[in-house]
Parts: structure tokens; C-alpha cells; sequence
């Protein structure tokens, strides 16, 4: 990912923060049959190393895991919003897009034990289901969750490299940069009064 030093996000906890908020993903592998990219949601755990464990399952009729080859790549796509040139006020400026991702590079790694297929689908559930008003449970006995993990297969992707990435205007100067956060603080949408946010915050490291 083509990253200049002023967008780079080092910090690993900032990383792995990143990675858990935004876990719907993007795992893009490469096989026989050329590229393949399925949307699926993942589970982080830090693990033993700085960039941590992914955990997920895709249906078993999905060719990709019989076919990856090598290394993978998986895109955590973060908030992102469209910058207009009016809101800098000045002259000679053009569109852009402010946006913030990590993507993690790692080996893929097939589960289809029983028993830690039910644990990834029992936390999966868990960690989105807790938003829920009346969360559903997954029930190991239920007959059909059986059934279900016939048509499942599980895997691990242990990581061997993060790239964070926050385009948050830094080329800019100050004033037109506290321009473009009040512009975005009052655009529709929660990912323009995230990255307004994450804009702020970025000034506020460097005063």
C-alpha cells in the first residue's frame, strides 16, 4: 500500500484497534484460478506475536480456500469521506478523499475441527450479537448447528505484517484543515464526523 510517511500509522494498538472496529474485511488471495477477494467478518486476537491472529469461517461451496496459494491479504476498510475544494477556501485546490484502512498480510491456515469451529462461531456471534437489544445465543447442541458446520470451513491467518494508513489531510495547512473538520462535522453519515474526528485529534498531536 502506497503510504507516505505524514498518513502511516505506527502505533500497534492503534492498528489492532483499527482491525477490531472495522472487522467486516476483505480477504484477497491468490490461487490457480488468478485473484480472489471474499467479504467476510473477522476476529483479532493479539497472540503471541505484535501482529496477532485472524480467525474466521466462509462457506464451504466457496472455492478460494481450496485454492490459496502463498501469502494473503486481508483489507480492514476504516471511515472514510469525500473532501470537497470549497470547504478549503483558497485557490488552486482539487478533490480528494480522506480515508483510514490497515491491511494485514499473513499465512492462511484451515481449522475444521469441530470444536474450534464452534468456538469461532461462538465468539462471532458474541461480539456482534452484544450490540443487539435481545442478543441471539448460539447453541453448540442445536441439531442444525451441526448441520450448519458441515458447510463451514474455519480458518486462522497468523500475521507477519500491518500497514495503517490515515489520509487525514496532513499535507494541508492548519487553518485549511480545521476548515475541512467543520465542514465534515456537519455532513449526514457517521464515518464524516469520524474522520472529523480523527482530524482533530491529528492536530492535536502535533500542537
Amino acid at each position: 500500500m502506497y503510504t507516505p510517511n505524514s498518513f502511516r500509522i505506527s502505533d500497534t494498538s492503534e492498528l489492532h484497534a483499527i482491525i477490531r472496529k472495522h472487522s467486516f474485511a476483505m480477504l484477497v488471495t491468490h490461487g490457480k484460478s488468478g485473484m480472489t477477494a471474499t467479504h467476510l467478518p473477522l476476529l483479532f486476537d493479539a497472540g503471541e506475536n505484535s501482529h496477532g491472529v485472524l480467525l474466521g469461517h466462509m462457506a464451504r461451496a466457496n472455492p478460494q480456500w481450496r485454492e490459496t496459494e502463498g501469502e494473503v491479504l486481508v483489507i480492514f476498510p476504516g471511515p472514510h469521506a469525500y473532501i470537497s475544494p470549497t470547504w478549503y477556501e483558497t485557490p488552486g485546490t482539487v478533490p480528494t478523499w480522506n480515508y483510514v484502512t490497515v491491511h494485514g498480510y499473513g499465512s492462511l491456515q484451515l481449522i475444521e475441527d469441530r470444536d474450534r469451529l464452534h468456538d469461532i462461531l461462538t465468539r462471532t456471534v458474541t461480539v456482534y450479537e452484544e450490540r443487539m437489544p435481545k442478543p441471539w445465543s448460539y447453541d453448540i447442541n442445536d441439531p442444525e448447528m451441526e448441520k450448519m458446520l458441515k458447510s463451514i470451513v474455519g480458518f486462522q491467518i497468523n500475521l507477519s505484517r500491518l500497514e495503517g494508513k490515515a489520509k487525514l489531510n496532513q499535507n494541508h495547512p492548519e487553518e485549511r484543515r480545521r476548515r475541512v473538520i467543520r465542514a465534515l462535522e456537519s455532513q449526514p453519515g457517521d464515518d464524516s464526523r469520524d474522520i472529523a474526528k480523527r482530524m482533530a485529534a491529528s492536530l492535536s498531536d502535533v500542537t
